[in-house]
């Protein structure tokens, strides 16, 4: 009887310790914005969402974004690694400058604790297109 029941707490605390793992593992972050902000290939209305790495040996770089119950899924974005010298112990988001009138972007994201994160890389407008955002020549 004994027996079982260390059995049954070791099984308890293995699951547990599995679960810390999964979300430390795939990074899993809640993040609420009051404006819209843009990611790569999408727009999102302000609001809650998680983000978290693909579960992925081959790739680390893989952004999901749902909604905060993880029922849609508003973007998977390839991203690359980004670096900084101090970790937080909160979650970090850094923003790119853009245009007047256009929702922030977020140009980087890391994770507590970490030094490495995840840079979202947006594709280059054309120089006429920039030039007429900037009323510049």
């Amino acid at each position: 009887m004994r027996a079982t029941r260390v059995l049954s707490m070791f099984l308890a605390l293995a699951a547990t310790s599995l679960v810390a793992i999964a979300d430390e593992m795939n990074k899993e972050t809640e993040m609420t914005f009051t404006q819209p902000v843009e990611v790569p290939g999408a727009a999102l209305p302000a609001g809650t969402y998680v983000f978290k790495l693909l579960d992925s040996m081959s790739d680390r770089n893989i952004v999901l974004i749902f909604d905060k119950d993880q029922k849609e899924l508003f973007a998977t974005i390839m991203a690359v690694p980004d670096y900084r010298v101090q970790p937080t112990g909160d979650t970090k988001v850094y923003f790119e400058e853009r245009a007047a009138g256009a929702p922030e972007a977020i140009k980087a994201w890391f994770y507590p604790g970490d030094t490495y994160g995840e840079e979202f890389v947006y594709p280059q407008a054309p120089a006429s297109d920039t030039s007429r955002q900037t009323n510049s020549r």
